[in-house]
Formats: C-alpha cells, sequence, structure tokens
C-alpha cells in the first residue's frame, strides 16, 4: 500500500508516519510539504519520500506537483494547516482552503481512490451544554474564528467532491485538540508569544485564570494517528470524531501550571485580554480561539469505536500533561515546522521541569 501524505511534517503528520512506520501493509510513504525535513533526517522522517509544494503559491502548477507526487498512491492524507500569521487572514485561507482545493483537484487527477482529510471539532455548530455530539451534529462557523471559518469551508469542499467524484472514497476525521510532547515548541510558537513565555509555565503560575465554564476535548497525537491508520487500511468512508475520554477543565490545568490553584474569569474579560495582546503582537492566538472554545461541542466517539475499532491509550489530562512538559523543555523534531527551541529557555526544579 502505497500513501501520500500532505502536511506529513507537523504535529499529527509526524506521529502518523510513526505509526505508517510500524505497518507492515503500508511498503511507501510520500511525505508533502511546504519545507521538508533536510537531506538525511532521522526516524520517523527518514523512510519518505518527499516533495516539497507550498500548496498557497502562486502559480498554476501546483495541482500537477500534487498530481506527480500523488502518482500510484492507494490514499492521500490530508493534514497540512496552516495557524500562522493569525494576522495574515489572507495567507490563512490561501493555504488552507485553497490548498485543500488544490490536493483534491490532484487527486482527481491522480486518481487516487481515497482522500481522508483532518477536519476539527472545530467545524461542529457552537453549542451552549455539555452533550455529546455524534458526527450527524451541523457543521457551522464560528464567524470571528478564521480557523472554524476555514475548517467549515474545507466541509464544503469535501461535500462537493463526493458528488464531483463518485468513484472517490472520501473520509474526514474530526480530532480534539491534538497534543505530544515533540509539538511542545511549535505549539508554543503557534500559541504563545513574548507576553507569556513557556519559561513562566515551567516555573509554575501562583494561579491559573480560567476562563468561566470553558470544558475542552483532547487527545494524543500517536492516538490520533492509529485511527488515521484505521480508516486507511480499510478504505472508511464518512466522518470520525476522534477525542480521549476524559474532559479538560480548569482544575485539570492547574493541577499542571498552578499546584491546583485556578480562579475563573468571566469569558469576555478574557476575549477582551485575549484580543488587546493579539493587536499588540504580544501573543500570537487571536481572540476568535476564546470564541470557538466558549461554545465548543464535546463529541461522542463512538462511531469511531465501533466502526474503527479505535480506543484511545492516553487520557487527555496525558496529553496536555505532554505537550506542556515539551513547551517547558523545548521539545521538538528534526522537522522544520517541529524544531526545538534553538535556546532552551525552561525552569528547572530538582533537575525537573515543574509541569508534570
Amino acid at each position: 500500500m502505497r500513501v501520500a501524505v500532505v502536511g506529513a511534517s507537523g504535529n499529527v503528520g509526524t506521529a502518523l508516519l510513526r505509526a505508517l512506520h510500524r505497518e507492515d501493509a503500508v511498503t511507501s510513504v510520500v511525505g508533502v510539504a511546504r519545507r521538508a525535513p533536510s537531506s538525511r533526517p532521522p526516524a520517523p522522517y527518514d523512510a519518505v519520500e518527499w516533495r516539497g509544494v507550498d500548496l498557497a503559491a502562486r502559480d498554476d502548477d501546483v495541482v500537477g506537483r500534487l498530481a506527480d507526487a500523488f502518482a500510484g498512491a492507494d490514499a492521500v492524507v490530508h493534514l497540512a494547516w496552516a495557524m500562522q500569521p493569525s494576522h495574515d487572514r489572507a495567507l490563512l485561507r490561501a493555504t488552507n482552503v485553497g490548498g485543500t482545493a488544490r490536493v483534491i483537484d490532484a487527486v482527481a487527477r491522480a486518481g487516487v481512490p481515497h482522500l481522508v482529510v483532518a477536519s476539527s471539532v472545530g467545524a461542529y455548530a457552537p453549542v451552549d451544554d455539555d452533550e455529546p455530539r455524534s458526527e450527524d451534529w451541523p457543521t457551522r462557523e464560528v464567524r470571528s474564528s478564521s480557523y472554524s471559518v476555514d475548517k467549515v469551508a474545507v466541509e464544503r469542499l469535501l461535500d462537493e467532491a463526493e458528488v464531483l467524484h463518485p468513484n472517490l472514497r472520501v473520509a474526514r476525521v474530526r480530532p480534539a485538540l491534538v497534543f505530544q510532547r515533540a509539538a511542545g515548541s511549535g505549539i508554543e510558537r503557534y500559541f504563545l508569544g513574548r507576553l507569556l513565555p513557556a519559561a513562566a509555565l515551567g516555573a509554575g503560575l501562583p494561579v491559573l485564570p480560567w476562563p468561566r465554564g470553558f470544558r475542552l476535548q483532547a487527545v494524543h497525537a500517536d492516538d490520533l494517528a492509529q485511527a488515521f491508520r484505521a480508516i486507511l487500511l480499510d478504505q472508511h468512508v464518512g466522518a470520525f470524531n476522534v477525542a480521549a475520554d476524559d474532559l479538560l477543565r480548569g482544575a485539570d490545568a492547574a493541577a499542571l501550571l498552578a499546584a491546583g490553584r485556578v480562579v475563573e474569569v468571566p469569558v469576555p474579560v478574557v476575549r477582551a485580554g485575549v484580543h488587546a495582546a493579539w493587536l499588540a503582537h504580544g501573543i500570537a492566538v487571536s481572540p476568535g480561539w476564546v470564541d470557538l472554545a466558549a461554545g465548543i461541542a464535546l463529541m461522542s466517539t463512538e462511531r469511531a469505536r465501533t466502526v474503527l475499532g479505535w480506543r484511545p491509550r492516553r487520557s487527555a489530562a496525558e496529553a496536555l500533561a505532554a505537550v506542556l512538559g515539551g513547551m517547558v523543555d523545548g521539545a521538538g523534531t528534526a522537522s522544520p515546522p517541529m524544531r526545538p527551541r534553538s535556546r532552551a529557555r525552561r525552569s528547572l526544579v530538582g533537575g525537573q521541569s515543574s509541569v508534570r
């Protein structure tokens, strides 16, 4: 089985490469990335045929280069997604939505029979309760969140692809927040900034301010990779929610960051603070993320369990602890998007970071 992975050098892509490397049924992997790893990368990037393609490039040959990369593939997994620069809305849209359209066109041109695309819990319509939603819950954007708007746009592209290419088997995976230790430095770059350095997390916060009522789902990247693996091996179609069993609330995060000390803050106050800091380029995360999280749907993973036989091996709290430890310690990989901090700005207590 030959698999092409677009966005193979990122957080989920790195975990998927690890999973595919251990799978006997997968005989070759093509990795597509804007910035491929070095000419002699270590595992898990070493057993991959790398192709450098910028999905947002302003030329007419992107689809052709993608189709060449996809030639002979039994499946294409599309994971590529831009989080930054959050102030450049046009570039984000060109990469995330325009890039997905190009991937779909290239899959059709190359005659690939199976397309698996990473969507998100962020594509679901907002809710005001804690009832778990299955995959038939409607997808509808939070308009202030560019992430949500673009994820919903991708869902519409996949709907169109199923109509225009009836022989193409399309699966869409809707994961919760995806964490692993090796993503620590990358996630710090994507979401934090000079006003909230990871070193402050390592030192331990005196108290953790937490937006009132926030509760989140998460999944470890390796567990998510196993869901992708199962979809690929049996060419499954349709949507799949993927998340660990537990929810993350303020107390869970505070146990890792502030010795259990947490104070709930009204969401409008949090949003105003994030907005001001984002406008000043003090943090990388935009206020739309606050709006998205305030009404984020909770997902049922019953379909993934029943159809794929999938089970998470790690809890959401364990996944969060792994990425926080990675952020404090400057963890990363040889991949450009996952590169470790060049200078570890960590705070150690007794030789270990204080994030547990």
